[in-house]
């Protein structure tokens, strides 16, 4: 049994890869997590969790002629399963992102909890599926206008399809955020997971190639993803519904 997350925020430089590896780490300590990158255009997880010289990696799964297990692009890195992707254009134009639903499935049965680190917009069919596939979406927000705004309009697809919202983790925040969250919560129809605090541990950690709990555990931004995952709660479900959603609301063809 398993449920699946999307790290989504609908905004580049969030802090979406740093908050999906935070989020996995910590909810390894109590459940089998996989986390996969599927941000198949701008992919940057392989960089945070040390993977640069990963020989497989899921755009390698998403080849519409190949036959490989979608085991050969899994590694066990800082307590999880990790699914790299690569950072090719040639690559991303060669992959197929229908192909995800079948890579997605055949991870959700080795695993209690799935994470899927999502692209940044929705303007790509590739972008929204990582949405479509989940059970609930981590919104990862900055408290400005627009970072709400586009994480407002991931919240609205998610609900078009049927994804609830997790919750919201505010993310690279500078001092209190007074009613912002109040006001957020309301629009989002969901409550917030955690306050981020804008940190230098954080980009020391991306620069060293790590996930923050691993370079930083004592840090303060450390305990609040911590305290988002355990506010969580998977409630984990039959592995066969990821396909079976993506049939039944995503159409076939380009």
């Amino acid at each position: 049994m398993v449920e699946v997350f999307a790290v989504a925020s609908g905004k580049g430089g969030t802090g979406k890869t740093t908050s999906t590896l935070a989020l996995g780490m910590a909810l390894a300590r109590e459940y089998d997590v996989t986390v996969v990158d599927a941000d198949t255009g701008m992919a940057n997880l392989l960089f945070h969790a040390g993977l640069t010289d990963a020989e497989t990696t899921l755009h390698d799964l998403l080849l519409a002629d190949t036959d490989g297990a979608v085991s050969a692009a899994t590694y066990e890195r800082h307590g999880m399963t990790v699914v790299p992707c690569g950072t090719s254009l040639a690559a991303f134009e060669a992959a197929d992102p229908d192909r995800l639903r079948h890579v997605v499935a055949a991870l959700a049965g080795d695993c209690d909890v799935l994470l899927l680190d999502s692209p940044a917009t929705l303007a790509a069919r590739s972008a929204v599926l990582p949405v479509v596939l989940a059970d609930r979406v981590v919104v990862v927000l900055q408290p400005t206008i627009p970072s709400v705004s586009d994480g407002l309009k991931v919240g609205e697809y998610a609900r078009s399809y049927g994804t609830e919202t997790a919750g919201v983790v505010f993310n690279k925040v500078h001092g209190d955020l007074g009613r912002v969250a109040d006001r957020v919560e309301r629009q989002f129809g969901a409550g917030t997971l955690a306050t981020v605090p804008d940190s230098d541990v954080v980009r020391a950690a991306r620069d060293a190639g790590e996930p923050l709990l691993t370079h930083a555990p004592e840090s303060r931004a450390a305990s609040a993803f911590r305290e988002a995952a355990a506010t969580l709660d998977p409630e984990p479900r039959r592995p066969g519904r990821v396909a079976d959603r993506f049939r039944d609301v995503v159409p076939a063809g380009p």
